[in-house]
């Protein structure tokens, strides 16, 4: 499969491109919310800064709740998505030198799995073709935004492409253009949180483990680190250090770099060998203040940012635009006006407080477990003996990890 395939429909430069919706950000969580739409009956522009091959072309792997995956089935990619996927029936959490390990399987939810990790290239191209056949969604890309006009009926968005400039002329604006949105900015919504003392280093390794359906999530007092199995006996890992410390893992030569990897992993994967260049990037927990306002809406990275122990960041922007779809739908079918405050409201309640859920229980994860403090390391480790000797407990933070707490979209069936 390969985007060439896509042709992208032509538009007279000189003419006023009208729609209903106008996505900004065509990567997995504008591309899904296009998806879900696609029976709505709504007219859809999806507006990418960047080409469909190089927007596909990045080189990140994803952990994919249990939720996330049923969200892709109701929209009639998932059949698609998973071959191509990593898969796990078994987690691990374990704290750094403590010898206890809790361990979580199939059986404690009654799923055939626990959990996915995907390649971003596989998933945003299967998107991209799904789109490709739908008449209500049409790109428009590589193209820029560079300013929104918000009014009482409708809001103009300005579009630069092919050197040329274009308006806009839509219901309804949502914003999915990453953390540093621009949408955002130029709606002036502020944000809360922060920037963690830490960094990521994010990298693809091979390996020759008897078995490749595990996902680690090992704590050590510099930060979290996670292990999360791909096809082809590869594994996806995210290594949570200080910013210095993860500068100098980052400088280190590959001999070196593999050396520190088997002192952390302890040799649980057996030999390893380096499957992807190494890419770093700063930690940051961001709440936007609200999601929306009147002919506005913000979702996935644009509205929110996690920290990535747990692999909750992708699925959180899943999450967003089912329950965002959901809203529209509904509204568009009872001849409400989809860009009024008062329907876009409805995502932001459903939405906002369950996502401060998550980025409370990462903030907590990340604190609690990334420290030596004696009286803290006690608590987490009785903390520990307890999930492995309190079922309801476990199945209760198994549940938080998988995306099954919390109002589940109507179009998901479990």
């Amino acid at each position: 499969m390969t985007v060439e395939t896509i042709s992208l429909p032509q538009t007279d430069p000189t003419t006023p491109l009208n729609c209903d919706l106008a996505i900004v950000g065509g990567g997995i969580v504008g591309a899904t919310l296009a998806l879900t739409l696609k029976d709505s009956g709504l007219k859809i522009k999806l507006i990418e800064v960047q080409s469909l091959e190089k927007v596909a072309s990045r080189g990140r792997s994803y952990a994919l709740s249990l939720l996330s995956g049923k969200i892709f089935d109701s929209i009639g990619v998932w059949s698609e998505i998973l071959p191509q996927i990593g898969k796990f029936r078994h987690i691990r959490l374990s704290d750094a030198d403590y010898p206890g390990v809790v361990t979580f399987e199939t059986a404690d939810l009654g799923t055939d799995y626990l959990g996915y990790v995907g390649d971003h290239g596989v998933i945003l191209r299967t998107l991209q073709k799904a789109i490709a056949d739908c008449p209500n969604i049409e790109w428009l890309c590589p193209a820029k935004v560079v300013d929104v006009k918000y009014g009482e009926k409708e809001a103009i968005v300005t579009v630069e492409k092919d050197g040329m400039t274009q308006s806009l002329h839509t219901k309804l604006v949502i914003g999915a253009d990453g953390p540093r949105s621009f949408i955002r900015s130029l709606a002036q919504i502020k944000t809360q949180g922060w920037k963690y003392w830490q960094s990521c280093i994010t990298f693809t390794i091979k390996h020759t483990a008897p078995r490749n359906d595990i996902a680690f999530e090992r704590f050590c007092y510099s930060g979290p680190m996670g292990i999360l199995p791909l096809p082809g006996n590869r594994c996806q890992i995210v290594w949570t250090a200080p910013h210095a410390q993860a500068q100098e893992l980052l400088e280190l030569d590959k001999k070196e770099f593999l050396e520190k990897l088997q002192e952390r992993t302890q040799g649980s994967l057996g030999e390893i060998t380096l499957d992807s260049d190494r890419y770093l990037f700063p930690v940051q927990l961001m709440q936007s203040d609200h999601y929306t306002q009147s002919r506005l809406a913000l979702v996935g990275d644009a509205a929110h940012c996690c920290h990535p122990v747990g692999g909750q960041g992708l699925n959180l922007g899943i999450r967003d635009v089912a329950a965002l779809a959901q809203v529209i739908q509904k509204a568009y079918e009872d001849g409400e006006d989809i860009g009024d405050i008062k329907v876009l409201k409805r995502y932001e309640r459903w939405r906002r407080w369950e996502n401060w859920v998550i980025l409370g229980f990462t903030d907590f994860l990340d604190r609690f477990f990334s420290n030596q403090i004696l009286p803290i390391m006690m608590i987490r480790r009785l903390g520990l003996r307890l999930m492995m000797g309190l079922p309801p407990f476990k199945k209760l933070a198994l549940q938080l990890m998988t995306g099954l707490l919390g109002k589940r979209p109507l179009s998901v069936n479990f």
